[in-house]
């Protein structure tokens, strides 16, 4: 282990990072992948001639390169290769394709893409292309439209280091894309600082010690699994154990395999494993410390006690604002709570003229940075965005939360997804967890349904998935509801659906259901003579 020293922000670059702890440390672990292990000292050099590959392919600073790839080395070879540049990577949702992929391709304007074999016959399914040239990694059994080159020549260049003394720590390093919940996908310009800020962050959030090894199955499109995994492995001089993706089934012998101390998961992955079914040897693990987001709170203990893990840290971010809130170490905090502000953020929550709401009562999640570059620089080439992004010198994450007295933050639900409905502030996303919990349910989106006699007001509509073979009517679900819940959060309007519009990534297009509104399909309880009882 070594932690670098990153007092001068002058070092703040991610590639003069690597060097450093290439300088440091060579022969320790930095990327384990399988039974190969690339050492600091080895991955400095496989930077350095990466670089070299996409100089001599004319990358030069300011430039992007688009990435299509599954998780392994190879892509933060190619990632640290174009940071040394001064380049931009760009990668890119491995679920994709059709419009979504064009879409994603053709605004990130990349000279240069980077893909899997197994992942181009849905390029060339795209007919022409924005690229100049692409790198396969493995052997390619389509024709594209430009050059194909293998990316293995890439691991054979020797090169130098590549001069970073004109680079600057607020330089922007990469272009990640946001889900496209609410429309089209906008790309967040991530700079070296706020990499190394929450690497550095989450890394004393977590308590790293020596021997830790950090275990990554995320997919590398997701911002999480650089700043959780590869950076704060590279910030620390601890290794980062990686597969390409994640199984229910095999979680815990890979952490076994790789020794792992450390792991992190977000959405359903630590529920799969809460959920499948319980084994003698579930304590039988290395992992000492679990970044699992979000998890419900009443099952944090149960799954400590059952898994054997120390502890299970909670926290709030997203791209535009890394590591914003996080349980300290040593902390005691309420149930649900996400935690404390991260040093140089300043937090507010914010009513929709921008004024500070008391505490206890909800407001938009708001925050702007006290050190430089302390959040993201912007959406890439959209300044329409992110001048809305950041109103009156704030930015807006669009997400709803209070505070408490404590100066503890609690999540309340989605700006977009929040109804209000004679004069009460009702979170679908509460509305949902109960829908969710009916037994004959698999999935829920509630959203509003602007109500006929204030504009400014919604009635409550829900669609519904029920599982394979399962009934319910909207009354059994109304009751449900009325009957476990406030009354005021028992829907109006109840749709059942044979699935939920969404992104490539599994998260539901909200924006499209309100779009529908109610449907001659749609079931209204008012006009069905449903009583909410009080």
């Amino acid at each position: 282990m070594h932690w670098i020293d990153l007092d001068d922000n002058a070092d703040r670059l991610l590639g003069r990072t690597l060097r450093r702890q290439a300088e440091a440390i060579p022969d320790d672990d930095y990327l384990v992948e399988g039974e190969t292990h690339y050492s600091y000292g080895r991955v400095n050099e496989l930077a350095n001639g990466f670089a070299r590959g996409f100089r001599e392919m004319g990358i030069k600073r300011g430039d992007t390169v688009s990435f299509f790839m599954g998780s392994g080395s190879d892509v933060v070879f190619s990632a640290l290769g174009v940071n040394k540049l001064g380049a931009l990577w760009t990668p890119t949702n491995t679920d994709y394709k059709g419009p979504w992929l064009r879409e994603t391709f053709e605004d990130g304007k990349a000279r240069v893409l980077v893909a899997d074999a197994d992942l181009l016959p849905r390029v060339a399914e795209l007919g022409e292309l924005p690229f100049e040239r692409v790198l396969v990694r493995g052997k390619p059994e389509v024709e594209l439209p430009v050059p194909v080159e293998p990316l293995e020549a890439f691991l054979e260049l020797e090169g130098e280091e590549p001069d970073d003394t004109d680079l600057h720590y607020g330089d922007s390093t990469c272009i990640l894309w946001t889900s496209g919940t609410t429309g089209r996908s906008k790309g967040v310009l991530q700079n070296h600082n706020v990499w190394i800020r929450a690497a550095l962050d989450g890394a004393m959030n977590s308590g790293l010690r020596e021997g830790e090894v950090i275990y990554s199955c995320l997919p590398m499109y997701h911002t999480a699994a650089w700043v959780a995994n590869v950076f704060r492995a590279l910030v620390t001089g601890v290794p980062c154990a990686m597969d390409p993706h994640f199984s229910a089934s095999d979680f815990w012998n890979r952490t076994r395999y790789y020794g792992a101390t450390m792991v992190f998961t977000l959405g359903a992955m630590h529920m799969f494993l809460w959920n499948a079914p319980e084994r003698d040897d579930d304590k039988d693990n290395p992992v000492r410390l679990a970044g699992m987001v979000p998890m419900p709170e009443d099952i944090i203990p149960k799954f400590k006690e059952r898994f054997g893990i120390e502890e299970i840290s909670q926290g709030y971010g997203q791209s535009e604002a890394m590591s914003a809130l996080a349980r300290r170490p040593g902390g005691t905090y309420k149930p649900n709570s996400l935690g404390e502000p991260a040093p140089g953020l300043e937090i507010k929550l914010l009513d929709d003229q921008d004024q500070e709401v008391p505490i206890g009562e909800t407001g938009e999640f708001c925050l702007r940075p006290t050190e430089p570059f302390a959040l993201f620089n912007g959406y890439w080439q959209n300044p329409e965005a992110t001048v809305a992004a950041w109103r009156n010198l704030w930015y807006h994450a669009g997400d709803l939360m209070r505070k408490d007295e404590d100066g503890e933050y609690f999540f309340v639900d989605r700006k977009k997804d929040f109804i209000r409905y004679k004069g009460r502030n009702i979170s679908s996303f509460h509305v949902e967890a109960m829908i969710n919990a009916h037994p004959a349910v698999q999935q829920s989106a509630a959203h509003g349904v602007v109500s006929a006699e204030l504009e400014a007001e919604a009635e409550m509509k829900v669609c519904v998935v029920l599982k394979p073979g399962e009934k319910a009517t909207p009354e059994e679900l109304c009751r449900f509801v009325n009957d476990n819940a406030p009354y005021f959060m028992v829907p109006r309007y109840v749709e059942f659906l044979d699935e939920l519009p969404q992104t490539p990534t599994n998260r539901v297009q909200k924006y499209k259901l309100r779009e529908r509104g109610v449907t001659p399909e749609t079931w209204d309880g008012i006009a069905a003579g449903f009583k909410v009882e009080r």
